[in-house]
């Protein structure tokens, strides 16, 4: 019975339930729709395991949302609610785009400038939210949603100013320098067989152990924490409680600016005018509720998501919509919001039979 109840109180168990049940309402979706779930399904999975460079695509697809997952898990672990990882991950990729284009500096150094940028930039732009929380007391969510289209509009306009803009027709930013990329070699380009493989999951990896680290074994994090638990009580037991905001919400900015530089620098390699939001910040909140605001969960979490994105590419082959992978994704959203629901009623059942 014991380890009935350890399993229960588990939040793993509840996220892959709220993913079986997400695939099953994707099935009967696909089934009203008159194609086959197991033809769409079988696809979606061959289009990750099929061959080996799928699996290396996949990581690609999903370093970006890692560190975007990142963001709003570090927010959430610190008693705020990053929504505006988009804007600082628009904003992060442009100030890479900027630097990766006008400065020039040796391949190595150009691409760290690039991310240093982003980092700075998405921290600033979420700073300026923590201000306006801890100076005026406005609510994070509210400025975030409002910074996130500021964001948009900025980039847009940026694309578009002669200084960045391509040489000719199309609207885009030129394209970053080669010094400024952070692909693989060309001879592991060839072995893997995917043009797009890149140091971005690496650093993604490393980035999340250090957010680990931090959160869990330091006297920052411990800060961090206890102001998200309880600000008052934070505040009497002599933590300054709006420096750990303020300090939280910039951190978190700077995971999502750097997301918006691994993206660019890793595949895009230069920035289009936007028709609509990019939606890798929103996918970010999807990653880290997946993961339990936990940054080592925010790794799989994240190659999970990447692995639904690229694989959810080949779904047309079979006469299958990609929409249906953000239904999936959707419900295994609100599933998740409702587990602790029935995490509490297993607790309580269990706890009845013990009691007899």
């Amino acid at each position: 019975m014991k380890k009935i109840k350890n399993i229960l109180e588990t939040n793993v168990l509840y996220t892959l339930i709220a993913i079986v049940i997400g695939f099953v309402i994707g099935a009967l979706f696909l089934a009203v729709a008159g194609i086959s779930p197991g033809a769409a399904y079988a696809k979606l999975i061959d289009g990750v395991f099929g061959r080996p460079k799928y699996l290396v695509w996949t990581m690609v697809y999903g370093s970006p949302l890692i560190f975007t997952g990142l963001s709003v898990a570090f927010s959430l672990r610190t008693g705020v609610f990053n929504i505006g990882a988009e804007g600082q991950f628009v904003v992060g990729s442009l100030a890479a785009c900027a630097v990766g284009i006008l400065v020039q500096a040796p391949p190595v150094i150009h691409a760290l400038l690039c991310i240093l940028a982003a980092a700075l930039a998405g921290f600033l732009w979420s700073y300026l939210v923590g201000l306006m929380k801890v100076k005026r007391g406005i609510h994070e969510v509210l400025s975030y949603i409002m910074f996130n289209w500021i964001a948009f509009y900025l980039s847009n306009y940026m694309v578009n100013t002669e200084l960045l803009h391509k040489e000719g027709d199309g609207e885009a930013t030129k394209n970053v320098l080669d010094s400024a990329r952070i692909l693989f070699p060309e001879g592991i380009l060839k072995v893997l067989d995917c043009s797009g493989a890149n140091w971005g999951f690496l650093l993604a990896i490393i980035t999340a152990v250090a957010m680990w680290i931090i959160i869990e074994k330091t006297t920052l994090g411990y800060r961090l924490k206890a102001v998200g638990f309880n600000k008052e009580a934070a505040k009497f037991g002599g933590i300054n409680a709006d420096k750990s905001i303020l300090t939280a919400l910039g951190i978190s900015g700077a995971l999502a600016g750097v997301g918006g530089a691994v993206q660019l620098l890793g595949m895009g390699a230069r920035i289009s005018q936007f028709a609509g939001q990019e939606g890798y910040g929103f996918q970010g909140i999807t990653v880290a509720l997946i993961a339990g605001s936990n940054p080592i969960g925010c790794i799989f979490s994240g190659i999970f998501y990447g692995a639904m994105k690229y694989g959810g590419s080949k779904l047309t082959m079979v006469g299958a919509p990609e929409e249906v992978i953000d239904i999936i994704m959707g419900c295994v959203i609100i599933f998740i919001a409702i587990s602790q629901v029935f995490k509490a009623l297993f607790k309580k059942t269990v706890k009845g039979k013990e009691s007899k």
